[in-house]
Parts: structure tokens; sequence; C-alpha cells
């Protein structure tokens, strides 16, 4: 019996002498946009290498995750130790120190690989706040069967009289093929995302010098109204509930002529896997209306860690994998390297290996130099921000006008009377919060 006992407190001391496995959770909260969903089923890497450390995700629409983020670090929640956040929020954020400086992301990371205009936006007082996982500006997709077909030539850099013309022309309604995809679901990094880009190629504004709203211009009618128009005559049905995910969906089916997005959906809509259009999508600069201005934006979905958090080191490991060259390459090997997530590194824009079979490689680095947060109108503005205005109150302020915008779209309510309500919210808003008086 002595002897059973004896085995028996040998191999307990033998177990409490084994680190235990996984004896850090992270909890990464992020959007479900194809380039996470793809990081989330890479994981496995992570954790081989990182045996202690456990990952859990809480993947949301983009709405959705803005709002479960932004309350959650601001009351201090504590419910993630990664946050997926982007260029807006990051100079906001960190100023009020909720974020922690990304300073030990490890000796080989390279942070002056990271593109310059995409460094500069998760940066604040050059030091790095949120480590860039995607980086992206706009531009113009489109078929280039169905331009061929139709005897029309895509500019390098179309305007919207070009844009609007062959939208029209390309719309077979009775074949389900619509001229334009653009987005029209209500959120400031939604439907104003693409409207606010646009409304700056028309010479349009958020703001004067002095902060006063600036809806009831001829600027932000001309683009609401030319964008309605097109939308009604060269649209597809239902477009006022359409955001990112539901117009690469539409435009992977083979149901949109054009679509004017993000860059980083490229590689989406040219992957034989996903899109029944793979072999025929051209690409070509976001429209212009002849003011100098493209309607482009700059953005990156980046990974940033609370402050506060308990779990400070693991998330550091975990962010500097995910965001890293080696992510790059692992991410090559699995999917091909036209797969990899653009837009934020130097050295992938000189690497032939992804020049060869990145058509859009090109184009992309082209839209994102051309977007210049800090004089992104035509106009002078007292706020740094492409497709939005870098002051905590754009978030509100930006998905109630998205609202009036997108019943707009739906026809529930006239572009005028949608101006009228944008200019009134917003007045009243920046008022309260001591902009205007």
């Amino acid at each position: 019996m002595r002897k059973v006992l004896g085995a028996l407190a040998g191999a307990a001391a033998l177990l409490i002498s084994v680190p235990s496995i996984a004896e850090t959770t992270l909890t990464i909260a992020t959007v479900n946009n194809p380039d996470m969903i793809r990081m989330q089923g890479l994981t496995s890497d992570f954790t081989a290498k990182n045996p202690d450390i456990a990952v859990k995700w809480v993947t949301l629409e983009e709405n959705v995750l803005r709002q479960r983020v932004t309350t959650d670090i601001a009351t201090k929640g504590g419910q993630f130790d990664i946050l997926t956040i982007g260029t807006y929020e990051v100079p906001i954020w960190a100023k009020r120190n909720w974020l922690v400086p990304l300073d030990n992301l490890g000796a080989d990371y390279d942070v002056g690989d990271l593109l310059p205009k995409i460094r500069d936006a998760v940066s604040v007082n050059g030091k790095l706040y949120a480590a860039p996982f995607y980086g992206e500006s706009s531009m113009t997709m489109y078929r280039t069967d169905l331009f061929q077909k139709a005897g029309l030539t895509m500019p390098e850099k179309p305007t919207w009289d070009f844009i609007v013309d062959s939208a029209k022309k390309l719309t077979d309604k009775s074949a389900g093929v619509y001229g334009i995809c653009l987005r029209g679901k209500a959120g400031w990094g939604e439907n104003m995302a693409f409207l606010t880009a646009m409304s700056n190629s028309f010479g349009a504004r958020w703001f004067d010098e002095k902060w006063e709203p600036q809806f009831n211009t001829p600027e932000w009618k001309k683009t609401l109204t030319t964008y309605v128009d097109l939308m009604k005559e060269a649209g597809p049905p239902g477009a006022s509930s359409n955001g990112f995910n539901e117009n690469l969906a539409l435009f992977d089916s083979g149901k949109c002529a054009m679509w004017i997005d993000a860059t980083v959906a490229a590689s989406f809509v040219t992957n034989p896997k996903d899109s029944k259009v793979a072999d025929k999508v051209g690409f070509a600069l976001a429209p212009n209306a002849g003011l100098g201005k493209n309607a482009n934006w700059l953005w990156a979905w980046s990974l940033a860690i609370p402050a506060g958090s308990k779990k400070v080191e693991a998330a550091e490991k975990f962010v500097a994998w995910a965001t890293s060259k080696d992510y790059t390459k692992l991410v090559a090997s699995k999917e091909g390297w036209a797969n990899v997530p653009p837009g934020t590194r130097t050295s992938l824009y000189q690497n032939p290996e992804y020049l060869k079979v990145a058509p859009f490689a090109k184009p992309t680095l082209a839209s994102i130099d051309a977007a210049d947060p800090n004089k992104p109108t035509v106009k002078p503005v007292p706020y740094v921000g492409v497709q939005y205005a870098a002051i905590p109150e754009f978030q509100g302020i930006g998905t109630t006008v998205g609202q009036q915008f997108s019943a707009a779209l739906s026809g529930s309510e006239t572009v005028d009377a949608a101006l009228a309500a944008a200019q009134s919210a917003t007045e009243r808003e920046m008022k309260r919060a001591g902009y205007i008086k």
C-alpha cells in the first residue's frame, strides 16, 4: 500500500511540474471580413508556437464591432484583450491613454517596413499604438467582359460623369446585372465612408474652418443627388441594406458591372474559389469630378491592446505574429500570394512573387499614396481624416447622418429632407460638444 501511495505521490509531483497548457486565454474582438476570418483559420500556427496561450475569437459585423469595442474600452469593461480597430479610433484613444503603446513587438518585427501613410495613421507622436493587419484605400473594380461587350473602355482615372454614363449603359435588369453596386447600409464606417470620400471629390466637406456643418451647400446636394439617382437607375434593389460584405457577394456572383469600394476586396473578387467572375475583373482609381480629389479613402484594420490589460505580454506576441512578414508568408504558403493581407508593408509591393499574381497591387498602392488625411478636401478643413473627421463626436454624428442618407436611398425621404436633417442634427451635436455656439 505504501508503495502504491508513494507511486501516486510521485505521479502527482510529476503532473504539477509540467506547465499547464494554455495558461493564458486571449479574447480577441474582430470584424467579419474575409481576411480576419482567414486569420482565425490560421490561429493554430500561433498556438503551436505559443502553447501556453489560447485564443478565443469574438467575430462581429462592422457596426456592431465598433459599438461593442467602443463601449468596452470607454467603460474599462475588460471583455477583450485585443481589439480590431480602425485608423479613426487609434489617435483619439491613444490620446486618452486607452491603448498600450506597441514598443515590444520583437526585434525582427521591422516597424520601418510599414507603409508610411498607414504607419502615420496608427501612430501618435511617432509611437505605434496599433499594428496594421491590412491597409486599404478605395478604387473602382469593374467587369472587363461587360465593358468590352458594351464597347466601353475604363480610363485609369475615371470621372464621375464616365461612371454614371457607363453604369446606365451596363445595367441589364432582366439579366439581373446592375451597372453599379455602392454601399447603402447606414453607418459612419459603412455608407458614410463611401459618401464622405465621394463628397470630397465633389468639393464638399463636413465642416468649414469654424466647425460649422456644411450639408446645406451645393456640393453636398450634388454628391447626394448623383449617388441616389445613380443607384435608383443602375443599382441593385434593396441597396440601402448593402454594406461591404453584401456588395462583395453581389459582385462575386456576377450581379455588378462596377463596384467602388475598398482596395482589399481586389483579392476576393479575383479569387476563383469565391468569385464567378474572377478572371474578368479590371481595376482603376476611384472617380473624380475634375477638382483634384479622387473619391478614395485611407483605412487600416489594426490590432490594438487596451490599457489596463492584464495579459499585455501574451497580447503583444499575438499582435506581432498576426501583423508580421512571417504571417504574410504563412498565408502565401496556404492560399497563394494573391490572398495575403494587403496595404501595410513596403516589402510586399517590392515582392516579384506578389506583383506577378496580383494585378491589383499597383492600383492599390497608388490609391493609398493618393489619399491625404491632412488635406482630404478641396476647400480647407479643421479636421484630419479622409472618409471621417477625426474627432470623438464623429462616430455618433456620422451614424445619424448615415441613417438620413440611407433613407434618401431607400426613397423614404427626399434628398433635400435628408440633407436638412443631417445639417440640423450635426449642428445640434456640435453645439452640445462646444465646437460652435
